[in-house]
Order: C-alpha cells, then structure tokens, then sequence
C-alpha cells in the first residue's frame, strides 16, 4: 500500500468500502451467503456438502461467478492496455446495474450472481504483473498485514505502516454498516447504488 500513491490508496479505501457495502446487501438478501467474501463461502460450500444441503449449490454458484468476474475483468484489462483500470471499473459498475435490475425484476439470485461477478471484477484493478497488489475484498489478507507491521514497528520498523493496510479494513467495515442501515430503505436497489458508486469511482481514478 505505502508504494502507491495517496490517489490509489484513497480509491482502494472507496473499493474497499463498496465491497462492504455490496457483501451487506448481498448477505441480508440470501439469507447469509456472500457477495465478496469468498472465504466465507467456500466454509459455507463445505459444510453444505457435509450435510447434503442446498446451501452447497448457492455457495458454489457465488464463488463460480466471482472467479468468472476475475476472468473477464483480467483479460479486458489485457485488451485495454490504456486506461485499463476505468475499463475495468466500468465493468463493475455495468455487472451491478444489471444486477440491480434482474433483482429488482423479481430474478434475485441471477441479480446476486452478477454482483459477485463484479466483486470478482473489482480485484482486478490494483492488479500488476499478473498478481493483485491490493486486496478489496479478502480482509484476512489485511489483517495479517497489520499484525506483521505492528510486529515490525516493535522490532524497529516504521510506526506507522499498519495504517493503510486499516484503513482498508475500516473502509470495508464502514460499507458494511451502511448497506445494512440502507437494507430497509432500498432493499436490493442498493445494488443500483453501488452500480452508480463503481461509476463515479471509474471516472476519478486515472485522472
């Protein structure tokens, strides 16, 4: 994060946030299934084969769009090798907006589907020789990151350098609280919201 410039670091913060505020949503939709937290999936995935569940199949449906969110993102990225991280903002905002729309048409999980798609898309923007340089949406990653510059800051390193890596954690702990305090307001239409969010953030990044 300290490698990057304050630009991407505020940009990586408002991901952060709307990943936050997608997975809340997400979460209170299905009934406790993710839209950005594949981590949590992927337990729900195998304890829902444990139990022979139908959860297992909800699951495995999330993670499969996720990753296919990834793919698409990635290779868009590879075909426009200018202004490739607007591309693929654009991306995420088009994948919320339809799947705002499908959801609020009465096709929920379709809707859900394309949103984790976007969540996957979203990955793909600080990404950089093939590996991603910030994580958006696995907070664990984060996490580790702060308690390993803590460790350092006791050990002579710099004192500070936890920091970013929380304010992306905060970010998404912020988006979450706000989807979930939205959730009685906008229903699924905070997917159009957050469709309008990844739009205004595609137009401020490479500026």
């Amino acid at each position: 994060m300290q490698d990057h410039p304050r630009r991407d670091q505020a940009i990586a913060a408002a991901l952060a946030a709307l990943a936050g505020y997608v997975d809340a949503v997400g979460f209170i939709a299905s009934g406790g299934l993710f839209l950005s937290f594949m981590s949590g999936n992927s337990t729900r995935l195998g304890v829902g084969l444990a139990e022979a569940g139908q959860i297992a199949g909800l699951a495995a449906s999330l993670l499969a769009a996720f990753v296919a969110g990834v793919a698409i993102a990635t290779l868009l990225g590879r075909c426009l090798p200018a202004g490739r991280r607007r591309g693929q903002l654009l991306l995420v905002a088009a994948l919320l907006g339809g799947g705002a729309a499908l959801a609020n048409g009465g096709l929920l999980w379709p809707g859900l589907l394309l949103a984790a798609a976007a969540m996957g898309a979203e990955n793909s923007v600080f990404e950089a020789g093939g590996d991603v340089k910030i994580s958006l949406t696995f907070m664990t990653g984060n996490l580790v990151k702060i308690g390993q510059r803590i460790a350092a800051a006791f050990m002579g390193g710099p004192a500070l350098a936890f920091l970013p890596w929380l304010l992306l954690w905060l970010a998404m702990i912020g988006g979450a609280v706000a989807g979930a305090l939205l959730w009685p307001v906008l229903g699924v239409g905070n997917l159009a919201v957050a469709a309008l969010m990844a739009a205004v953030l595609a137009a401020l990044i490479d500026l």
